[in-house]
């Protein structure tokens, strides 16, 4: 992954962006600090895709399936209820 600094990234962002498209993610500096990358969009839909389970993932999963217990029902305080006159 190349390391472009914020400065050059955007004097030459069009060459920042073929980089990107044609080498895969880059990374983008400030003051020597990591602050950014820039990824085609297949990659961030693959990231953003991995990142949230599917539903029948989340129903498959050993959560999902284990006994769900239920706790014993008290005994029930009835209130009384006086006839209508």
């Amino acid at each position: 992954m190349l390391t472009w600094p914020v400065q050059d990234a955007k004097a030459r962002f069009s060459e920042f962006l073929d980089a990107c498209l044609m080498e895969g993610p880059q990374m983008v500096t400030r003051n020597g600090a990591e602050v950014a990358v820039l990824v085609p969009v297949q990659e961030w839909r693959r990231l953003q895709s991995a990142a949230r389970p599917s539903l029948k993932r989340l129903l498959l999963s050993d959560p999902a399936r284990s006994d769900v217990i239920v706790p014993a029902r008290g005994p029930a305080k009835r209130s009384t209820v006086e006839p209508m006159l």
